[in-house]
C-alpha cells in the first residue's frame, strides 16, 4: 500500500454534495432574511409611536427603547464580527455605524416622515393665552 493511497479522502456521491450546497444556499439565504429583518426593524419600529398612540412609544421613551432593541439584534453580528477579526475595533466601528445611522434616523428622517420637520409654525407668533383658559 502505498503513502498517498492511505491519505486519499473517501469519494462523495455527488447528491450529497449537491444536497450539501443547496441546503448550504438556503441556509445562506435564511441567515441574510433574517439579518436584514433584524437590521430594519428598529429603524421602522421607533416610527411606530405615531401610528400606535401610546406614551411609551413615542418621544424619548419610544427613541430609547427601539435603540435598546436594536442594540440587542446587533449581538450576536457584533460577536461575529469579534470572531472574524480577533479583536474589537471592527465591532466598535460597527456599532459606530449604528449609533449615527440610529441618530440620523431618529432626528432628521422620522421627524420628516411624520411631517413634523421644521415645524417652526411659519415663523407666526403662538397666541398662548388664547387656548388656556
Amino acid at each position: 500500500m502505498s503513502a498517498s493511497a492511505s491519505h486519499t479522502a473517501p469519494a462523495v456521491a455527488s447528491g450529497d454534495g449537491e444536497r450539501r450546497g443547496l441546503l448550504a444556499r438556503i441556509t445562506a439565504a435564511l441567515s441574510a432574511a433574517i439579518g436584514t429583518v433584524a437590521g430594519i426593524a428598529p429603524h421602522v419600529l421607533h416610527h411606530v409611536g405615531p401610528i400606535a398612540g401610546a406614551a411609551l412609544l413615542t418621544g424619548a421613551g419610544g427613541t430609547v427603547l427601539f435603540g435598546a432593541i436594536g442594540f440587542l439584534l446587533t449581538v450576536p453580528m457584533l460577536l461575529r464580527l469579534k470572531r472574524r477579526f480577533g479583536t474589537w475595533i471592527a465591532p466598535g466601528i460597527a456599532l459606530a455605524i449604528f449609533a449615527v445611522m440610529f441618530t440620523v434616523s431618529t432626528l432628521w428622517i422620522g421627524p420628516a416622515i411624520r411631517g413634523d420637520a421644521g415645524s417652526d409654525n411659519g415663523g407666526q407668533p403662538v397666541d398662548h393665552l388664547s387656548h388656556d383658559s
